[in-house]
């Protein structure tokens, strides 16, 4: 039986656009360019990436994909859009390097591969699909007993509304209106309860800072507008 896949259609296509400029570090995607360093090292900090089993969840043009590869993780990037898939693949001809990708949900690859995966990686997704509780389940699923899941998104405040949609999407036009919605954002508390109910232990958030004028990204306490959260699966 195939799962149905938690998706948002409208989001789906709303991705899709941005996907032949995903990787110009000068275009729509360019937030994702900056934070990706700072994502890639947070997950390096906690997992040994050498040999490991990646899945990268949500995985779009392929950044973070890419940046676990280069650090010798054996990588499966999923995604539901067609498009930004087929550029994640094209950029491997560039880059050289080994990526398994698919057009695929988080509900088909866990029940494709349970308890499969080192680490599990969900950047920026959860705030854009319908079920959230859901969609961790799905994650939690694909971990192997002592696996991690590493998640990043934003905070349900009002700092963070400033700053992610009245300044990126209306002020600055950094993002496309419409690709955030501030009742779909989680407070770190809210996605730590979704983590114990999927049979996880989390371990840390941190905030994730942002200064879109230098385009300097880091890790710190603040988590008012984006955090990143780890969280165990039980050995």
């Amino acid at each position: 039986m195939t799962a149905a896949p938690n998706v948002d259609h409208d989001e789906i296509a709303r991705f899709g656009k941005l996907a032949a400029r995903w990787w110009d570090p000068d275009g729509e995607s360019r937030p994702l360019h900056d934070l990706n360093p700072v994502r890639a090292a947070y997950v390096a900090a906690r997992v040994d990436l050498r040999g490991a089993k990646v899945a990268d969840v949500g995985c779009g043009g392929g950044l973070l994909s890419e940046a676990l590869a280069r650090a010798g993780a054996r990588v499966t990037g999923i995604d539901l859009g067609p498009k930004v898939i087929e550029i994640a693949r094209l950029h491997l001809h560039e880059s050289g390097l080994d990526v398994d990708y698919r057009v695929q949900s988080s509900a088909g690859l866990a029940q494709a591969e349970p308890a499969a995966f080192d680490a599990v990686c969900c950047m920026e997704l959860i705030e854009h699909v319908p079920d959230p509780a859901a969609l961790v389940r799905d994650l939690a699923a694909m971990l192997r007993p002592g696996g991690r899941l590493f998640m990043s998104t934003l905070n349900r405040t009002p700092v963070a509304f400033g700053a992610a949609i009245l300044g990126a999407e209306y002020l600055t036009r950094m993002l496309p209106r419409g690709t955030h919605h501030y009742e779909q954002f989680l407070r770190p508390s809210e996605l730590a309860r979704l983590m114990r109910r999927a049979g996880l232990e989390p371990e840390d958030v941190s905030g994730l800072g942002y200064n879109p004028l230098t385009r300097k990204s880091w890790l710190g306490r603040i988590t008012a507008v984006n955090y990143l959260a780890c969280a165990r699966k039980p050995a």
